[in-house]
């Protein structure tokens, strides 16, 4: 009997044993389970802070690369003004002559109005003046008489004009006859310009130029500093045209109209202004 309780009991001992241990065993899973959920979390962070460091770095090291190589800019600059002006000879005429006609039909009006202007196109051809000094602008357009009752198709107007470039001054008087001659009935202005002012604008930049480093080096010693490198560089044209000007007529000039006995050319001025920054440089 002693022997069946004795074992009773060392059963029982055993099984609070196992009981503590399944506890135990609980307890630690739960535990393991929060670390494991904190652990990911925690990776997780540092995950997007890597992410964002590494960013941000190349984003410098992008930034740098686009300097390598240049110097750091200094921030003390002097920017100076300067003008050069040439004046060359005009030695090219611009004139325009044209004809304008109305008729209801638009065929007609056309057809009147080619006769005109192939005439005055044939007699410029004769003065060799080449195909590249004449510049033909063509319109055509309905016109109206307005009554109370509305508007009444009056016709077609058809405008045939060319713009001719005469190189040889001499011809003037007989370019501008021709619109009496052959009835054209527009003829708008004459002007004087030189063709090529390529040259003129080199002379005129070069004088801009040194202006602009006479005006600097002024300004340099009365601020008893050094000028340095050309830091930024630009220029614009500007001009003055001298030229003499026809005045324009039109309309029904039926061939009394003369050109003027004497026609000066005149000059035109070729402007070049340039703006130079300059380095600014601590006496040695």
């Amino acid at each position: 009997m002693a022997l069946i309780k004795s074992k009773n009991k060392k059963e029982s001992s055993e099984t609070k044993i196992v009981n503590t241990l399944d506890k135990i065993h609980c307890c630690m899973g739960g535990h393991g389970f929060f670390v494991k959920k904190l652990f990911m979390t925690l990776l997780g962070v540092l995950l997007v802070y890597l992410i964002f460091y590494v960013g941000t770095a190349i984003s410098l090291n992008i930034k740098k690369s686009n300097y390598v190589g240049l110097a750091d800019r200094s921030e003390k600059t002097v920017s100076i003004n300067g003008l050069g002006k040439v004046t060359g000879d005009n030695n090219i005429a611009v004139t325009s002559i044209g004809y304008s006609n109305t008729d209801k039909e638009v065929a007609k009006a056309q057809t009147s109005n080619k006769q005109v202007m192939d005439q005055v196109v044939a007699e410029l051809k004769s003065l060799k003046i080449e195909d590249k000094d004449l510049q033909t602008n063509y319109t055509i357009y309905p016109e109206y008489d307005y009554t109370e009752k509305g508007a009444v198709l009056k016709g077609y107007k058809v405008t045939n004009t060319v713009t001719i470039k005469i190189r040889d001054l001499s011809k003037i008087n007989v370019v501008l006859s021709l619109a009496g001659k052959y009835g054209a009935n527009e003829v708008v202005g004459l002007n004087f310009t030189i063709d090529d002012t390529s040259n003129l604008k080199d002379q005129a930049r070069n004088k801009a130029l040194v202006d602009a480093k006479n005006k600097a080096a002024i300004l340099a010693q009365s601020l008893g500093v050094r000028l340095g490198g050309v830091v930024s560089y630009n220029e614009y044209e500007s001009g003055d045209d001298n030229y003499y000007k026809y005045s324009a007529y039109s309309g029904g000039i039926g061939g009394g109209e003369m050109a003027p006995a004497v026609v000066s050319s005149g000059s035109k001025d070729v402007i070049m202004n340039v703006n130079v920054v300059y380095e600014i440089l601590p006496k040695k």
